[in-house]
C-alpha cells in the first residue's frame, strides 16, 4: 500500500514542504529510506519500529520503502520521525489521517512513543502556512512557540499514541491557543536602567544617538570608567520592536535551539556578549549542519564585544562585511545559507595592555611599542565601519556619591523612539529603517549641507586625514543628531558633534 505524510524541512531561515511517501510491499524485510537523507533521518527507522511496538501496534514485517521528496535537497534532523512512523502505520492499514492535504507533523520520537521537542518549529509552521497547510501536529514543548502563527491550528503531542486516538476519534486533541495580541504588547521586565550609570554623561549622549540611529559604538578608556555597564544598558534604550521583528528574532533563537522554555516570542531586543576566545565561525555560524551564529543571534539587538584588541584578529575581521551587509552567508558544499544580522555592535577596549593609559590617577607601565601593538590588533577597515568612536574618562567621586538623577531608560527610549519614527517615515519608499543604513546616493539625498556646515565638515576631513567611509559616518552620525533636535536639516552644530565621536580619527590612533 502506497501513502503520503507531509512535513517541513529547513534551509537556513526558510523551510521547503517534504513529503514523505511510503511503500509497503511484499519481499525480503527492509526499510529503506531515499531521498538524500542524514544519519539522524536514517537512524528514525529505529526509533519508528521501537515507538510503533510499544504503542501497542504491529510493526509490518514487509519490505517499506520511504522517499523524502523532493529527493535533490538534503534532509537534516530528526524532526520526520513522527512523519516517518505515522507514514508506516497509515500504508499498513493501522490508522486514516484525515485532512491530509492541509497537515504536517513534527516532531522527534523517543523508543517509547513519546514525542520530544525539535528545534526550528517557528519557521517550518511559518514556511507551512504559506504553503497552504493549516493543521500543524508538533511536540507539546513546542505548541506555544507554534500557536504564535494566527491560520494555523496547533495540536500539540506528547506521545504516539495521543495521534492515533485522534484519528480513530477516541480523544481528539484541542489545538493550542495563545494570545497573540498580549504577546506583542508584552515586555520583558528589565532589571537594569541607564540612569544606574553615574557621571559619563557625554557617552549617555552617545548611546542615545547610537540607538536612535542603529550606529556602532566603540568606547575606550581605562578600567573600571564604565565601559560594560554602558554596553548592558544598551539593550534597554533601543527602539521597541515590530511584530515582524518579534518573529524573525524568535525564529533564529529557535533554529539554534536556545529559545527560552515558556516564551513564545521574543519581545525584547537580544543582548549578545561572547567571550573574546570566540571563534570566527562561532561568532558568523556555521558547523556541519549550519546555526546561526552570535552576529545572526544578536540581530536586532546588540552584540557586545568587550576587550576588543583581545578578540582574534580573524575573529574580528569576519564582522567587515556582515556589519555593511545586515546578512551572513555560510556556504558548504550541499547549500548557501544566509542568516540576517541587522545588529548594532557596541565595543569596549582599554587604552593600552595594563588599562591605565590616560588616567589621571594610576601610573601606565606600558612603552609606546606595547600601546601601538595593542592598538594595532584592531584594523582599520573595521574601525571605518565603527560610527562612534568615544572615549570614557574615569569617574569622579563626586559623581558616584551623588544620587541617580539622571534619564531613565524608558525616558531615553521615548526619544529614540520618536526618532526612529522620523526615519521611518522618510525611508519608507527607500527600503531601510535607519539612517546608519543610508547608502551614498541617499546621503546625497537626504543629508544635504548648508555652506557653513560644508566648510567645517572639509576642515575636519583635511586636518584629521578621514577616510571617505569616515566622511559619509559623520553626515549619517550628523543625521541621527538632527532628528533626535526634531530638525529637518543638519546644522554646523550637528556637525561638530558628530565628529566629536570620531576619537580615533582625531587622536591619529
Amino acid at each position: 500500500m502506497f501513502t503520503k505524510i507531509n512535513t517541513v524541512s529547513l534551509t537556513g531561515l526558510d523551510g521547503f514542504m517534504v513529503e514523505v511517501q511510503t511503500d509497503i510491499s511484499n519481499g525480503m524485510i527492509a526499510f529503506d529510506i531515499i531521498g538524500l537523507p542524514d544519519a539522524t533521518v536514517r537512524e528514525a527507522r529505529e526509533r519508528a519500529k521501537a515507538s510503533i511496538k510499544n504503542c501497542g501496534c504491529e510493526y509490518p514485517r514487509r519490505r517499506i520503502t520511504m522517499n523524502l521528496a523532493p529527493a535533490s535537497l538534503k534532509k537534516e534532523g530528526s524532526g520526520f520521525d513522527l512523519a516517518i512512523t505515522l507514514g508506516i502505520l497509515e500504508a499498513s492499514g493501522q490508522i486514516h489521517i484525515e485532512d491530509r492535504e492541509t497537515t504536517i507533523f513534527l516532531g522527534e520520537l523517543a523508543l517509547d512513543g513519546s514525542v520530544k521537542s525539535i528545534r526550528g518549529v517557528l519557521p517550518m509552521v511559518i514556511s507551512a502556512y504559506e504553503h497552504g497547510f493549516n493543521k500543524c501536529f508538533v511536540p507539546n514543548a513546542n505548541a506555544q512557540e507554534a500557536a504564535v502563527i494566527e491560520g494555523v491550528d496547533i495540536y500539540p503531542v506528547a506521545h504516539l499514541s495521543q495521534v492515533l486516538d485522534h484519528f480513530d476519534n477516541i480523544n481528539r486533541i484541542e489545538p493550542y491557543k495563545v494570545d497573540v495580541n498580549e504577546l506583542k504588547t508584552s515586555v520583558a521586565a528589565s532589571f537594569i536602567d541607564m540612569r544606574e550609570v553615574k557621571g559619563q554623561e557625554q557617552a549617555k549622549r552617545a548611546m542615545e544617538i547610537a540607538a536612535s540611529g542603529s550606529h556602532n559604538v566603540l568606547m575606550s578608556g581605562p578600567a573600571g570608567t564604565g565601559k560594560s555597564m554602558l554596553a548592558k544598558r544598551m539593550s534597554t534604550i533601543l527602539p521597541d520592536m515590530t511584530f515582524d521583528e518579534m518573529l524573525e528574532v524568535t525564529k533564529l533563537h529557535s533554529i539554534a535551539g536556545i529559545l527560552p522554555a515558556g516564551v513564545p516570542l521574543i519581545t525584547h531586543r537580544p543582548f549578545r556578549s561572547p567571550h573574546h576566545t570566540v571563534s570566527a565561525s562561532a561568532l558568523s555560524g556555521g558547523g556541519a549542519i549550519p546555526r546561526p551564529g552570535e552576529l545572526s543571534l544578536a540581530h536586532c539587538g546588540v552584540l557586545f564585544l568587550d576587550e576588543l584588541p583581545e578578540f582574534r584578529r580573524d575573529t574580528l575581521e569576519a564582522l567587515r562585511q556582515p556589519l555593511e551587509d545586515g546578512k551572513i552567508t555560510i556556504s558548504r558544499v550541499n547549500a548557501s545559507i544566509s542568516y540576517p544580522c541587522n545588529i548594532t555592535l557596541v565595543t569596549a577596549m582599554n587604552p593600552c595592555p595594563c588599562g591605565n593609559f590616560g588616567n589621571p590617577k594610576r601610573v601606565c607601565t606600558c612603552s609606546p611599542s606595547q600601546i601601538q601593538k595593542y592598538r594595532s590588533k584592531i584594523s582599520g577597515p573595521l574601525l571605518d565601519r565603527i560610527d562612534i568612536q568615544i572615549e570614557i574618562p574615569s569617574v569622579r567621586y563626586e559623581d558616584l556619591s551623588r544620587i541617580a538623577d539622571g534619564d531613565t531608560s524608558e525616558v531615553i527610549r521615548e526619544r529614540v523612539n520618536r526618532a526612529r519614527q522620523i526615519q521611518l517615515a522618510r525611508y519608507e519608499n527607500d527600503n531601510i529603517t535607519s539612517n546608519s543604513q543610508l547608502t551614498a546616493a541617499m546621503l546625497d539625498k537626504y543629508c544635504p549641507l548648508g555652506e557653513a556646515e560644508s566648510s567645517l565638515l572639509k576642515k575636519a576631513f583635511e586636518r584629521l586625514g578621514l577616510s571617505a567611509r569616515a566622511h559619509s559616518k559623520i553626515l549619517k552620525v550628523s543625521r541621527t543628531i538632527a532628528d533626535l533636535d526634531g530638525s529637518d536639516d543638519i546644522k554646523a552644530a550637528h556637525i561638530a558633534e558628530a565628529i566629536q565621536y570620531r576619537n580615533f580619527d582625531r587622536k591619529g590612533y
